[in-house]
């Protein structure tokens, strides 16, 4: 029996030290990172000549200029003096831009870790005027696959993108949390007036920078917001974070509110003391990827599914904040796919993904889908800015602008095609 005993015990060695090498020996594909150092990222934000849309982002205007992202690129420059007749201007180079924010001639974008400031004044010359290093977190781009990560090493510069290699020792995710990116997936011009220096631009819904007067509230990651002073327009400040949930993933502001969309739902903050933003209430809902829009006393929330985004939800959420205490859903309407929207005197206009752009009456929360003014199923719709008289729709099919002065006669003026 001893015998017995011990024969067991050494194959159960022997096993253990098999295991234990055979997992030695393993072999891995990993995502390898490429890097950018800080040196050549800190150096490379320059004018260009105009290329064409390759992988479009979000949008924003400003004096009959629209920028669009470039999706950690940069940013076209767009001439819409002329709608029906944009011209791309020209390309700024902004390696690791995902956002943007204009006020006067102060142009805010992030840069992978850095949060910049531009002089706009000229935009044949643009240039750098402050930097924010580190400011924006060390942030992963999409791998476009579901490999382990290989070892990243911070102080070698930023990641702009993955290498698949193949390794022989065991790969462990990093420890660190590492947000990752968002962006999308899915006759000559009359003479333009230029940039002014005064007012702020208009943004989308799935913007992450948001202006209100001389404050700039920034969404650092995705549980806190950063408020900047920008009333020296030579030297912004940095005026304090903000714990503001998890997941927060949009902002909106409306009558001197805040309202910040994330995954698991929306926060309101009241804007009274703009450099420290107090909270209200909130709205929950399922998990899902959450822009909101806010007209009068209702918001619109789309819920949207994903790999990054949860549940399998896939609405319109029309929410009643005449109690600014307490929000309470009123209406929710299914959707296929959707990604951005905005209202304007009641015209609601929402961007379907795959399905298309949207446009409905929503005069009456509880019967919106049953007032359908205008559908546009054959665009890829990622989000819009109503300006009015004037729609302009961003997807991964381009840029589109439609006139809806009269909306029973909506009219497509241009596009931009990828």
């Amino acid at each position: 029996m001893n015998n017995i005993i011990k024969l067991s015990f050494l194959m159960l060695i022997s096993i253990t030290f098999a295991s234990c090498e055979d997992k030695l020996e393993e072999k891995y594909h990993v995502n390898s990172p490429i890097y950018l150092s800080y040196e050549d990222l800190r150096s490379s934000v320059k004018t260009e000549g105009s290329r064409e849309f390759e992988s479009p982002g979000k949008i924003y205007f400003k004096d009959n200029y629209i920028f669009v992202n470039e999706y950690l690129k940069g940013i076209h420059i767009i001439d819409n003096s002329d709608p029906r007749n944009p011209v791309n201007l020209s390309f700024l180079n902004v390696p690791g831009n995902v956002d943007i924010a204009i006020k006067g001639h102060s142009l805010y974008v992030d840069s992978y870790t850095d949060l910049v400031v531009l002089d706009i004044k000229d935009l044949s010359d643009i240039k750098e005027r402050q930097r924010f290093n580190n400011y924006m977190g060390y942030m992963l781009p999409p791998t476009g696959n579901t490999l382990r990560y290989d070892n990243i090493d911070e102080t070698k510069g930023v990641i702009i993108g993955w290498e698949t290699k193949r390794v022989t020792i065991e790969v462990e995710q990093p420890d660190e949390f590492y947000p990752c990116y968002d962006g999308v997936n899915v006759s000559n011009a009359s003479k333009s007036p230029g940039i002014s220096n005064s007012t702020t631009g208009t943004a989308g819904s799935m913007a992450r920078f948001i202006l209100n007067n001389d404050a700039l509230y920034v969404l650092k990651n995705e549980y806190q917001l950063t408020v900047y002073d920008i009333s020296d327009v030579n030297s912004m400040t940095h005026s304090g974070d903000f714990y503001v949930g998890w997941m927060m993933e949009t902002l909106f502001i409306s009558e001197n509110r805040l309202f910040i969309g994330g995954q698991n739902g929306m926060n309101i903050y009241d804007l009274s003391s703009p450099y420290s933003p107090e909270f209200i209430s909130n709205y929950n809902h399922f998990r899902g990827c959450d822009p909101v829009v806010v007209e009068n006393n209702t918001a619109y929330v789309t819920i949207r599914s994903g790999n990054t985004c949860g549940q399998n939800q896939n609405v319109l959420d029309v929410v009643d904040l005449t109690d600014i205490n307490l929000p309470k859903q009123i209406k929710s309407y299914q959707m296929t796919e959707p990604y951005g929207l905005g209202i304007d005197n009641s015209i609601l206009f929402v961007c379907d993904g795959s399905a298309g752009l949207k446009i409905f009456d929503a005069d009456d929360p509880l019967t919106i889908t049953q007032h359908v003014l205008a559908l546009y199923p054959d665009i890829s719709a990622f989000d819009v800015i109503p300006l009015g008289d004037l729609l302009i729709c961003i997807g991964s099919d381009g840029l589109f602008q439609y006139d809806y002065s009269d909306i029973e006669n909506i009219e497509l003026l241009s596009t931009i095609e990828l």
